[in-house]
Parts: C-alpha cells; structure tokens; sequence
C-alpha cells in the first residue's frame, strides 16, 4: 500500500534561479526503508523538510504530495504532527528542554495526551533506548549519541507511521552510529515502520534499504534497489556515484575485471558477503597472504611513532574539567603536532574531543598542564556547529566580511575568494542565506572563512560532516595543497574512511588520554570496530590494507606474478 507519493514535485528558494527541486515524482509504499543519496545541495534535505509539512521552507513551491492517498497539505494538524516524525542532522537543533525527561515528555503533552498514556509511553521507550539512567540530567551533559537517541525517542513517543532522518549518524563516532541504524532496522522490521534516510554513512544503511534514489541538481537521477544500483554504476560506469557505494560493493566493481563476469556473481553488499565473495571467487587470495605475510608481522613488531622535528603546537599533561566539582574531562593529556602533518584525533562521543581543540584554539585553559603554540605561527579553528560562524545575509557577504577582517585588499580578496569557490564549489549558492543551504554546503562555506584567515595551523573539528564523497575528495585535495605550503592541520573526526585514506598520522582518545598513536596502516589495523570496511574483509590475507585502491593494486600486482 502507498503511504507517500510525489508528483512533478518542484521548489525554488527565495531569490535563486536554479530549481532545489525539479519535477520529483516517486512514491513510497508502506513499511518500505528507502535511502536518499546525492551530493551536497543536491536537495535531500529541502525534500525532507516538505514531506514534514511544518518544516516546509519559504519559497516557491509547485508539484502535490499525497501521504496515504490525501494531499499533505489538506492533512489534519494532529495528523500531520503524530504520524509524520523528523529528526534533524544537528543533534542540539531538536533539543528544547533542560532535561532528558521533559524533553520525552514535550510533545506529548503539546499532543495533548493523558498523563497515564505518557507515563506508560515513557516507561516503553526509556526500556527500548536505556534512557532510564539519563532520565533526569541535564541534555547538556549528554553526548552527541546520547542526543540523537533522544531525539529519536522523542519522535517515535508519538508513535509516527512515517520516519524521517536527515544524515542522523554524521555527528556520532562508528559504534555509536552502528547503533543508531540498528535501531532504525529493528523498527522497520518488528514495526514495518516506513523510513526515509538521507545518509552519506552508507556502509550499515544501504544493506538495510528496500530501495534507493539517487539526486542530482534536484532531479531525481536514478532508483531501484541497492543491488540493482551497484551493477547500473558497474555497467553504465557512472565512476561519479562509485563513493556512495558500501565498500564492499566497490571492491566488487575494482576487482571484476579480472574475474568471469558471465557467472553474475551476486553483488555483495556487507563486510559477510564481501569477505565470502573474495574467499569464493578469487582463487589468490592465499597468494596475497604469502606475499604479505612478513610485512604484517613487521607492523605488529615496530616500535612507537616518532617524529624527527620539533613539534609547532603541543600541550604537556592537560587537565580540564569544566564546573570545580566535575569530573575530569581531560586528564594528564599529551599530544604533539608536528610540521606539514595531518593528524586525525578520534575517539567515542563524549570522549573530549571538541574541549581539546578548544584548548588548543586558546577558547579554553586548563586547570593543569600547558598548551603551547611556536611563536609567530597563528590557528585557525571551524568548530563543530557551522552555524557559529555566520552574521551576514549571503554566502558571499560572509566571506567578503571575513576577508575584510583579515585585511585583505579588495583585490585580493576577490582572488582568494573565487579560489575557495572553486574548491567548494559554492558559486551556485553564493547569493543564498546561509541558514538556507545544506549542512554541506554550510560547512564548506564556513571553512571557507576560516581559510581567508591564513593561519599556519587548522584545527578542524568534523569538517566533513554532511559532506558528499566527492566533496570529501576536493577537501582531501585542498589539505594536501595546505600542507605542501607548509601548513599543520589536526582533524577531529568520525570518519573512519577518511581518516584512513588521508592522515599521516592518527590517534584515539580515550578515558580522558591519548592511548594509541600511529601511522594509519597500523593504527587501523589493530582496531576491531574503530577500521575500515575495507581492512575488515580483508585483514585475514593483507592486515594493513585499509581502502579498496590498496587492495585492487596489490591484487593486480598478485594476479601479473601468477
């Protein structure tokens, strides 16, 4: 049965010429788990916010939405609020009570329900989500995960038939985002529950979707399901949306080439399938164990890092703690950072993460310990919330104000201005409202300002959030070009794909501490959830293998010697 429909849905913002969207139609049965790909700006987000009817957003709107066969806009108010539930990208942009238990408890009562209904509705979620122990702190104490759990539980108190989710995991560490998609399975599943997820985390989500569609300029580019949508960028090498796929599917299109493509093997989808595809078809695979057996065991025996220079920031056994009677954030912490390095800081949500770069940002001091930074060198900051970052009323009057700041020639500003809008690629949103473009885009724009700046070293905490894989891949590119220059840049994240793919050097925090510190290879290497897709596939025959290049090369180099 249909639960939502789109005809020749089209949307313009205030002001822009192009179309956010542009003649959608597509429909959506009932308990289905449907998954919105695309780029940043591509308007994922602009068509989530018109199937929640009162997140609609200013503008120009042509097209009908029909959900269970009625127009979305003819639909009762309570209707439309109970049935239909959002959760948002940005954890802190749904919360508005002080506490856990009334933030469970706010819409219900703007419902209007009975006070033993609620009770006994809070009584269900707080068991299914182990709320029970947070039920009465404040939500500013929680984490990252622990907000968006919330965030959810309180949607799903009002019982929705149609859930929304707008990239829910892009703020929470790998296990925590695990977590959080499991869920989402288990109420499509036991509940037949219909979703609709706008996710760029694709590696757990696309396994789970009954259906996928693509987005491009508004448009919707291609649909069917996940299966179907690897084999049609394998066949039509549509090279542009290889990224959006799970890991193993790409390794699947690297190495097929060099197997019989009549057998139609079936496309593996997860770590289980990818790791039996390769012991089932590749006959070499004991080949690449030989062949790397050694290296392997080096990996394992080497000693620490080190760092031959002298470090250009570090802070010496850092204590913080944010209330005097609270507990300890940070404890006898220590970290270097070194010249032209690009080391990614990860860890659990809640770990400490986003106060280190505080301090390291000189926004914050610690109660013990000393942060010190060379003398003449400056850092630059992006913080966690993009949103921090804007004042002025277009993309363009926010970099131009901030080259001001910097004091930059008109001259020169307009050249490095249209530099970073070709990096960005912001030219097209360049007269929009800030508040009115993607987290994406949000996110690039305020890098962007940070950059203007010219510091010597970058602190950067999550700036890929809500970015597309083929943005990833120009910001990959604009680091590197920084650290040719001479730049230090330290990297607070979640990504593990990115981190493996560009850090010369990663560390986890934990327990207030750094407790591991390596090159990529071998810091992946020793994790069991904290790796990548890739690296657990394939970790039994090449241990340091962490991307799907690594692996297609040394199978090449494997196949050529055999």
């Amino acid at each position: 049965m249909e639960i939502l429909a789109t005809e020749c849905l089209s949307f313009r913002y205030p002001d822009q010429d192009r179309a956010a969207l542009d003649e959608l139609s597509f429909s959506v049965n009932e308990g289905e788990f449907v998954v919105l790909l695309g780029p940043s700006g591509c308007g994922k987000t602009t068509l989530l916010r018109h199937l929640k009817r009162e997140l609609t957003p200013v503008g120009t709107t042509a097209g009908v939405i029909r959900y269970k066969g009625q127009l979305l806009s003819e639909l009762p108010a309570e209707s439309a609020a109970g049935e239909i539930g959002m959760v948002f990208q940005n954890p802190d942009a749904q919360i508005v009570m002080d506490t856990v238990w009334h933030e469970l408890a706010f819409a219900m009562e703007n419902m209007g329900l009975e006070p033993a209904v609620m009770r006994s509705r809070l009584a269900e979620i707080s068991g299914l989500f182990g709320l029970e122990p947070l039920l009465y702190r404040s939500v500013h104490e929680l984490s990252g995960g622990q907000k968006q759990l919330l965030n959810l539980a309180s949607v799903l108190l009002l019982q929705p038939k149609l859930l929304l989710l707008d990239e829910p995991t892009s703020q929470l560490d790998p296990v925590a985002a695990r977590e959080f998609i499991q869920i989402l399975h288990r109420l499509n599943q036991e509940m037949s529950m219909t979703i609709i997820i706008s996710e760029h985390r694709l590696e757990e989500v696309l396994p789970l979707a009954d259906r996928v569609l693509l987005l491009t300029g508004g448009q919707l580019r291609a649909e069917g399901t996940p299966r179907d949508m690897v084999r049609r960028v394998g066949e039509e090498q549509l090279w542009p949306h290889l990224a959006y796929l799970p890991a193993a599917a790409r390794l699947f299109l690297a190495l097929s080439p060099d197997i019989d493509r009549a057998a139609e093997a079936p496309v593996p989808l997860t770590v289980r399938d990818g790791k039996r595809w390769l012991q089932e078809t590749l006959p070499h695979l004991a080949a690449l164990e030989r062949n790397n057996g050694k290296a392997a065991t080096g990996a394992q025996e080497a000693g620490p890092h080190t760092q031959p220079e002298a470090a250009v920031m570090s802070c010496r056994e850092v204590t913080f703690r944010y209330r005097k009677d609270g507990p300890e954030v940070l404890k006898k912490l220590s970290l270097s950072l070194y010249p032209g390095e690009l080391l990614m800081l990860m860890g659990g949500n809640g770990a400490g993460k986003s106060t280190l770069l505080q301090l390291l940002a000189g926004l914050a001091k610690p109660q013990r310990g000393k942060v010190e930074m060379n003398k003449g060198l400056t850092a630059g900051y992006l913080a966690q919330n993009p949103l921090l970052y804007f004042s002025q009323d277009t993309v363009q009057e926010e970099l131009e104000h901030m080259a001001h700041y910097a004091g930059m020639t008109e001259q020169t500003a307009r050249e490095e201005i249209a530099a970073l809008l070709g990096v960005f690629q912001l030219r097209e949103v360049l007269q929009s409202h800030p508040q009115d473009i993607s987290g994406g885009q949000q996110q690039q724009t305020a890098l962007a300002m940070v950059l203007l700046l010219k510091p010597d070293i970058l602190l950067l905490d999550e700036p890929t959030k809500g970015l597309d894989p083929g943005a990833k891949e120009k910001l990959a590119a604009l680091l590197q070009l920084l650290r040719d220059r001479g730049m230090s840049i330290l990297i607070v994240t979640h990504d593990v794909e990115f981190a493996a793919s560009y850090a010369t050097r990663c560390a986890m925090l934990f327990d207030g501490g750094i407790t591991a510190e390596s090159p990529p290879e071998r810091f992946f290497g020793a994790n069991f959830f904290y790796t990548t897709a890739v690296n657990r596939m394939v970790r039994d025959w090449l241990p340091e293998a962490l991307t799907v290049e690594e692996v297609a090369r040394t199978w090449s180099n494997s196949v050529s010697r055999s």
